[in-house]
């Protein structure tokens, strides 16, 4: 069966105010109030956990790798709580993953997102029946860009990896691809658009509209 695998964050869904309010939770328990800003670290945010807190830290002294790995769990913990009050999926990404598979192809989820809080904010959006399978950053012993990870959401979204491809928004999920051998889908609309424009990539969309044609042309 032909297969479609999602990035998560940045892809399917803007998290990054979620995202940067739990990481602003752990600056403002040290004291040193909020060191992101939702509308200019979007980009960041979208990088992960220990991209905020590193980016965070860096606008302040004193404060180094140690207290990085400290604030992650808190961060963990703060995002679980209040993981869907800003996030958004982005414009027809639902409806381009029905046309999908009203059009005979599985459709799964490979996010380096923790798989507990990939499945909790998948189910609070109301979406997460749309997905044959969600892979997270602790599912298997690595992550991508690995391509197991890729392959085992395939495999578990009922898919063959010789015919799947991977729609992403960053070079993790272009050197993804690349390792399994796979096409890759880049999204320009996200905050990352800069970067993703500069990355080389099978195709490229503007608008999930476009994305049912790309993938026909790429993998039939």
């Amino acid at each position: 069966m032909r297969c479609v695998i999602f990035d998560l964050d940045g892809t399917l869904a803007d998290t990054s105010g979620d995202l940067i309010a739990a990481a602003n939770t752990c600056f403002r328990g040290l004291g040193l109030g909020d060191l992101l800003d939702p509308a200019t670290d979007a980009a960041t945010a979208l990088r992960g956990g220990r991209a905020m807190l590193n980016l965070g830290f860096s606008r302040v002294e004193g404060f180094g790798a140690d207290e990085v790995d400290r604030q992650y769990r808190v961060l963990l913990e703060a995002y679980a709580d209040d993981i869907n009050t800003h996030t958004v999926m982005y414009p027809g990404a639902i409806a381009a993953v029905d046309t999908l598979r009203q059009q005979g192809y599985a459709v799964g989820i490979a996010t380096n997102k923790p798989e507990h809080l990939a499945e909790k904010l998948m189910q609070s959006l109301g979406v997460r029946d749309q997905f044959a399978s969600l892979i997270g950053a602790d599912t298997l012993s690595v992550r991508k860009p690995d391509p197991e990870h890729h392959f085992e959401a395939v495999r578990r979204a009922g898919g063959d990896a010789a015919r799947s491809l991977l729609v992403g928004d960053t070079q993790t999920d272009r050197d993804t691809s690349r390792n399994a051998g796979v096409p890759s889908v880049l999204v320009t609309f996200g905050p990352g658009r800069d970067a993703v424009l500069a990355l080389e990539a099978d195709a490229k969309i503007d608008d999930y509209a476009e994305l049912p044609d790309v993938v026909a042309r790429l993998i039939g």
